[in-house]
């Protein structure tokens, strides 16, 4: 018999992550069960503390016909900075099943980032939907952030920032702020402006309150003060963050006017995507593609792309035919020949990869060019001398034959300078031809490296054996 006065536990509250982060199938499990219910209670005590980002990650795990139901039941609670931590396809489908005072009503309380952020990938028509039911200062805000060239600072910055006029001192500064209730969520400086909303320069905040009152807030102006152009692509941004460790950096017209300001969080997005980007390039893949979209979507991106490639392997494939006499007098050579055109395909990728992050990163230039190149040649040398003697020892000892080994070392040194090279001269020459080497240069390089090595192997083989 229980005692009166002890009292059943409560059941133990889901945890959202398992012990490798990823989101646990039973909580997806019970917010399903609540959004089908249309119980709000249970929906509330299971996400009201989740962080935008993990609410973002439970949105992705979801049914993609509960995800927008979801939203709407939450209503009001549900904060639209959880739409900008989810895949671009499954924001979309989630924005075209709301309605559009829902989403106007969402985005303004948004930081003008993010909003932009959620509304950028929509149709002009349906952003205009959506712009139409917000109030005229923020919808032309908003609008004029949207009409940015993509992938511009622009299109990154917050239109929300602290500007002070010149005449003013520290004590004025500190009043504003602290009488004024519609600030930035957070800033790191404020900035003066002329009479014309020019910008004159930037104050850190934790200069600012160091200061007396008295001092006349022109006095504290950073003298490396940064700024960028709001046509200045985002990339770009993102190194001048990097170079001069910026935390902010306001963001001006074309007559120099303020228009906003980018702070590193935003720059930290910038890195990812840029990052996420040129990894996908190097395989073949379309930047914007995404775990969530269909196998229809995937299979049209990646479809040309690989046609490219199956017409180089076709190219490759013809160097062994004009050697298909040589092949059939000796099996050996049909055996080794991918050896070397694979170790030639390897070491390019290798010198590649470092060429595409270092132009990518302006490391790489007109400066050093001669000079990498140069180092590149004699590492491919170097590689090449060691894996002659090891492929010809191997090769030897297989064939029971020295001159097999000595011909497939030959043609290893040929491949993998042949590879070194490919690996960096492509990619320097698609930058100066204004191509994104991150896209091409995989397949230019790997048929260059198939060509040489087929060649030069089947093309000693011939000269050392006297085939015909």
């Amino acid at each position: 018999m229980l005692d009166e006065d002890v009292k059943p536990s409560a059941a133990p509250a889901l945890e959202l992550h398992d012990a490798q982060g990823r989101v646990r199938a039973d909580f997806v499990e019970a917010v399903s069960e609540a959004v089908e219910r249309g119980d709000l209670a249970a929906l509330r005590d299971l996400v009201e503390d989740l962080h935008q980002s993990d609410m973002g990650a439970l949105i992705e795990a979801l049914d993609h016909d509960l995800r927008a139901r979801f939203v709407e039941l939450l209503g009001a609670e549900f904060d639209f900075t959880a739409l900008t931590e989810v895949d671009d396809t499954v924001r979309d489908e989630i924005l075209e099943e709301l309605p559009s005072a829902t989403v106007a009503q969402g985005v303004r309380d948004l930081d003008s980032d993010d909003a932009v952020a959620i509304l950028q990938d929509l149709d002009k028509q349906d952003q205009d939907e959506i712009l139409d039911h917000l109030p005229a200062s923020e919808r032309l805000a908003l609008a004029r952030s949207l009409d940015y060239p993509e992938n511009s600072a622009g299109r990154r910055m917050q239109t929300d920032y602290i500007a002070v006029p010149p005449v003013w001192t520290v004590g004025h500064a500190i009043d504003y702020m602290r009488e004024t209730e519609d600030l930035p969520e957070r800033f790191y400086e404020i900035y003066v402006i002329d009479a014309e909303l020019r910008l004159l320069g930037a104050v850190a905040l934790d200069r600012l309150l160091r200061t007396k009152r008295p001092v006349p807030i022109l006095d504290l102006l950073d003298e490396e003060h940064w700024s960028v152009h709001a046509t200045d692509d985002q990339e770009e941004v993102a190194r001048l963050f990097e170079r001069y460790d910026l935390v902010s950096v306001p963001v001006v017209d074309a007559d120099g006017r303020l228009v906003g300001v980018i702070t590193i969080d935003d720059i930290v997005d910038v890195i990812e995507e840029e990052a996420d980007e040129d990894l996908k390039a190097l395989g073949g893949v379309k930047g914007d593609e995404e775990l969530s979209d269909s196998f229809w979507v995937i299979a049209k991106g990646r479809f040309n792309w690989l046609l490219i490639n199956l017409a180089t392997a076709f190219l490759a494939s013809s160097v062994l035919g004009a050697f298909e006499g040589q092949l059939q007098q000796m099996v050996a050579l049909a055996v080794l020949a991918p050896i070397v055109a694979s170790q030639g395909g390897n070491a390019a990728t290798q010198t590649m990869t470092v060429a595409v992050r270092a132009l990518a990163t302006r490391e790489l230039g007109v400066s050093n060019a001669w000079r990498v190149v140069r180092r590149e040649f004699l590492a491919g040398l170097v590689n090449g001398l060691a894996f002659a003697v090891i492929a010809g020892l191997a090769a030897a000892v297989w064939f029971r034959t020295a001159d097999i080994g000595l011909v497939i070392g030959l043609a290893m040194i040929c491949n993998l300078v042949a590879g070194a090279l490919g690996g960096i001269l492509i990619p320097l020459a698609l930058s100066r031809l204004k191509a994104d080497p991150a896209v091409s240069s995989g397949v230019f390089v790997t048929t260059v490296t198939d060509v040489v090595g087929f060649f030069a192997f089947l093309g000693i083989a011939t000269l050392w054996f006297h085939l015909r």
